[in-house]
């Protein structure tokens, strides 16, 4: 997943798919194979992605492009411990946000002491 994701409240499929690097369709397929994918739709069926839908997609996306699950395992997997990859995900990108702050902190520091 892609680092700095500003938050907000709802995501377009297009955003979803470029923060995981995927294809809207792989989002689609993917909502259609994953019960806990359920994203919401608007008046003109534009599907609307809380952050909790956009966890799902990354623990998805984990199990099946980064670890290399097939679908069946992957379904197996979600139904058996999905509370324990949801953690792992929540984890994951705590440590991305403080890394770039960190980051951006150093240039900070870095662009202070280069005027002084």
């Amino acid at each position: 997943m892609e680092e700095n994701t500003p938050s907000k409240y709802y995501y377009s499929i297009g955003e979803v798919a470029a923060m995981f690097n995927v294809n809207t369709s792989m989002i689609r397929y993917w909502e259609k194979e994953f019960d806990v994918l359920r994203p919401r739709k608007n008046k003109k069926g534009n599907r609307l992605f809380t952050e909790r839908d956009v966890r799902y997609v990354h623990v998805i996306y984990q199990l099946l492009k980064v670890k290399g699950y097939t679908l069946a395992g992957a379904k197996a997997a979600l139904k058996e411990r999905f509370s324990d990859y949801e953690e792992r995900i929540i984890m994951l990108e705590t440590l991305d946000k403080t890394r770039s702050f960190l980051l951006d902190l150093d240039k900070a520091l870095a662009e202070k002491q280069k005027k002084a």
